[in-house]
């Protein structure tokens, strides 16, 4: 048997550090670290990570909401998501608070469906995808504004989302990976699926 498929962290030696932009959001961190014997520049950006939900109802279906994202010019299908810019705020605690706030929704049983890096060659973008069921709506409906105020929301069955991704008709990365996982996932019984709380030590910056 082979050894087991994993990757491996690794951690150079960082020469230098310094941040020549920083935005609204987010930063662009430029760091000078010592690879194979060589000194090699990258610039990335410097992400706080994020949370996704993957909200499934008794009958499997997916909640959606449809957004505008201007850096692609497009309103796609989403599964609710945000990012973790509140200091000292678990990541389980920002998914129940980004379902509630993007969705009116809550949930009685949660669990970790999967963990991606977006794009590990231009920044350090962590996102975990938790599987919520039980759903509920909450007391009260939030108000929303920007990009949000317009947003469209539905409940699709699990496999007929699946099409959709096999027919590159919706390209978001957490809705992909967040559909793909569950679809494997309830076909393995959910036997798979991590606790809610389970340690996060391959985000960059909890690293626990």
């Amino acid at each position: 048997m082979g050894e087991l498929l994993a990757d491996e962290p690794f951690s150079p030696e960082i020469i230098s550090t310094e941040v020549p932009f920083k935005g609204k959001i987010w930063n662009i961190r430029r760091d000078t670290f010592r690879y194979n014997g060589e000194e090699i520049t990258r610039e990335y950006v410097d992400h706080t990570g994020a949370v996704a939900i993957l909200a499934l109802d008794d009958q499997d279906r997916v909640l959606l909401i449809k957004q505008y994202r201007h850096p692609v010019r497009h309103r796609d299908w989403e599964i609710p998501a945000g990012l973790l810019d509140v200091h000292g705020e678990a990541p389980l605690s920002a998914a129940k608070r980004e379902l509630a706030e993007e969705a009116d929704l809550q949930a009685d049983e949660w669990n970790v469906l999967g963990e991606f890096y977006t794009t590990p060659g231009g920044n350090n973008e962590a996102i975990r995808v938790y599987l919520a069921r039980g759903v509920h709506p909450t007391a009260a409906a939030f108000a929303r504004s920007d990009e949000e105020a317009d947003m469209e929301v539905r409940w699709v069955p699990l496999d007929e989302v699946v099409d959709a991704i096999l027919a590159r008709r919706v390209q978001n990365p957490s809705l992909i990976v967040g559909v793909l996982s569950a679809r494997v996932a309830r076909e393995s019984g959910w036997s798979q699926l991590a606790p809610a709380d389970e340690p996060w030590p391959r985000h960059p910056k909890l690293g626990s």
